[in-house]
């Protein structure tokens, strides 16, 4: 059998044991990049494609009768045409639960720095500041403390939930807002609510009809004061204007973002813009520690080899 991975280098393959992945196939094609109008030459007469984002429409599905496996190298989906990969009767499987700790632990990097003023201190020691200090310690920047404040968390799967119980163990209150799909559950708060009550708000919902631009600028205005915005969920959640807006206006203490709406975003991106202690950008890499990366490769790995064993294993169509 074949096979062929579309984007590899977006796994960043290079600290990565990727054996156990080529033994499942007699033979490989790995690409580290994949632009569109390539894809039906290199899915041409293999079995199995691995792609992470690499988009496989409908046209191209159809190009390649001998498809049998899509591992899409991520849990979302969207870079599929599911329903032309039912139709022409192959198999599509995702990766599940790799990412946990990473983006558990990146969403408390990015709030202690802002709480505990890190990076202000780091740079502060680095220019000397603490040689010059009249006192043993440096008092630049106020301090603050996660205890006894009130986290509220947008989106309660896995990593949500992964993400109250670090919070409980900072001594944090947890409050989580009321799912927008399906059957109210009594022990959450309405949206509105959450907004209002919440220290700190941690996003960790799906991009979709309903949550696209969920915190615009009425939401961020519901925010407390001082309030902490945290988004390593998808870019398009936030409305980044409404959200510079609000940071330049003092009505929110601060903000974290590991994801924007386009990626890479484009120069003019106003988050990229707006330079404040306040506002923290990662690129899109809350989930990629080297387990993390090592546990989604090893997913992929057990994914084909249930489907070689004929037990579909993670199947999402």
């Amino acid at each position: 059998m074949r096979g062929v991975v579309l984007d590899l280098d977006s796994l960043s393959p290079q600290d990565l044991d990727l054996q156990p992945l080529k033994g499942q196939l007699d033979h490989w094609n790995l690409y580290p990049h994949t632009a569109p109008e390539q894809v039906c030459e290199r899915i041409a007469d293999t079995q199995v494609v691995i792609t992470n984002k690499v988009e496989l429409t409908a046209a191209q599905l159809q190009s390649c009768p001998t498809l049998k496996l899509i591992c899409v190298a991520a849990t979302g989906t969207n870079n599929i045409d599911l329903d032309a990969a039912t139709s022409a009767g192959i198999q599509v499987s995702n990766a599940r639960h790799y990412a946990t700790a990473s983006v558990v632990e990146h969403v408390f990097a990015l709030l202690l720095t802002l709480t505990r003023r890190l990076d202000r201190y780091r740079l502060g020691v680095e220019q000397g500041n603490w040689c010059d200090s009249r006192e043993f310690c440096l008092f630049d920047e106020t301090i603050g403390e996660l205890s006894g404040h009130t986290l509220g968390i947008i989106g309660y799967g896995v990593l949500g939930k992964a993400v109250a119980q670090a919070a409980r163990a900072f001594s944090m209150k947890v409050q989580v807002a009321q799912s927008l799909h399906g059957t109210p559950h009594p022990d959450r708060v309405p949206l509105v609510k959450l907004l209002e009550t919440s220290d700190v708000i941690s996003l960790h919902c799906p991009l979709s009809d309903a949550t696209r631009g969920l915190i615009g600028a009425a939401a961020l205005a519901r925010m407390k004061p001082g309030a902490i915005l945290i988004n390593t969920a998808r870019g398009g959640i936030v409305d980044e204007q409404a959200l510079v807006d609000a940071l330049r206006q003092n009505r929110l203490q601060a903000a974290a973002v590991d994801v924007l709406s386009q990626e890479p975003p484009g120069k003019h991106n106003p988050l990229l813009g707006f330079h404040s202690p306040r506002l923290i950008v990662t690129p899109h890499v809350a989930w990629a520690s080297q387990p993390a990366r090592q546990r989604l490769v090893n997913e992929v790995t057990e994914n084909i080899a249930a489907f070689l064993r004929g037990e579909p294993r993670n199947r999402v169509n």
